[in-house]
């Protein structure tokens, strides 16, 4: 009897082994970059673009499978693509900006720069703007809200309106807590105090002066055949037209973006880079239906590499298999610049 027992309990325990995961982590790491995004289909990506700049060599592009399922278009390795919660760094950026030059204080209260989410919003009184950025507010995530993303609100004013009127999740700088919320009203903060959208001053003072012309703030700017097509496991068709607020860029833009970032020639001196420094982090991931980034510095090397893929699966192993893909290639690079 016992032995049923404990075959039976072996049996269930294999059902719940991640196999995809665990297959794709023992095969073998192949000798090239090429070669690994060529697997990209076995992972369960329609598509993969790969960006990869390391220091002191011409940066390489590497892309497998579909732009476009349905009409079967290769992968247009320059294509743009919806970096989604990468665009945070973009935004920290432009906070340290105004920071430096006294336009905004990252001290200063929620509650002071919007009065109207007084008595809306739980502590807002007491919620600084260091601690927006640093997702230690307790401000609900509006991607949180129940069943969200089968049916995605289009607007900020909506997404706001998801966690109007709610508890707190915790008290203002007890905690950390991932919540788009808190870049929502960043944005809202910036537009009031710069009288503009505040998309217009990242341009200005980033895009621009490194010549960043492939980044933009949402599909609304762009001809959509320029944008790679995006997939949900379970939903038919292209979702390339949801999701509106992402914004966009090549994997060559924001390579170049993040590379900036991380060597400080996006600030405008030594004051502005200890003020972002302070506040946020210098590498980002992004996952929304249909997209997925990876957007890191390899100190060890000195390289920049991004990773899209543009077939998600809230459901499986789909994030955990991009991980693994995204950290394969480093391996193969590492081995390569050894």
């Amino acid at each position: 009897m016992l032995r049923i027992v404990l075959l039976l309990g072996t049996i269930v325990s294999l059902y719940f082994v991640p196999w995809p995961i665990v297959r794709a982590s023992i095969t073998p790491v192949p000798d090239s970059v090429q070669e690994q995004v060529n697997r990209a289909s076995g992972y369960g990506f329609d598509g993969i673009i790969v960006y990869a700049d390391i220091a002191g060599k011409p940066p390489q592009f590497y892309s497998a499978g579909y732009k476009n399922t349905e009409n079967k278009i290769p992968v247009d390795p320059n294509a743009l693509f919806k970096i989604a919660s990468v665009g945070k760094l973009y935004k920290a950026v432009a906070i340290a900006k105004l920071v430096r030059n006294d336009k905004i204080s990252l001290d200063k209260s929620l509650a002071f720069y919007l009065p109207e989410l007084k008595g809306r919003i739980d502590n807002a009184e007491q919620i600084s703007l260091r601690m927006m950025v640093q997702h230690r507010s307790g401000i609900p995530n509006y991607t949180d809200t129940f069943n969200y993303w089968a049916n995605p609100k289009q607007s900020d004013e909506e997404n706001l309106a998801l966690i109007l009127d709610e508890p707190a999740n915790f008290l203002p700088g007890k905690e950390y807590e991932y919540s788009n919320t808190n870049y929502l009203l960043l944005g809202r903060i910036m537009d009031r105090v710069l009288g503009y959208d505040h998309f217009r001053f990242i341009q200005e003072t980033i895009l621009t002066p490194l010549n960043l012309n492939n980044t933009y703030a949402s599909i609304d700017e762009v001809k959509m055949d320029r944008v790679m097509s995006g997939y949900y496991v379970g939903h038919e068709g292209d979702l390339k037209n949801e999701n509106k607020a992402s914004m966009l860029a090549t994997a060559e833009d924001l390579g170049k973006f993040l590379r900036a970032l991380n060597d400080g020639s996006v600030f405008q001196d030594k004051k502005e880079q200890q003020i972002y420094s302070s506040i946020y982090r210098y590498e980002h991931t992004g996952l929304i239906p249909g997209y997925q980034t990876i957007a890191k510095y390899h100190n060890d090397i000195d390289a920049i590499v991004i990773q899209f893929t543009n077939t998600v699966d809230f459901e499986g192993y789909n994030w955990s298999l991009s991980e693994i893909m995204y950290n394969r290639i480093i391996k193969v690079l590492k081995k390569e610049n050894q």
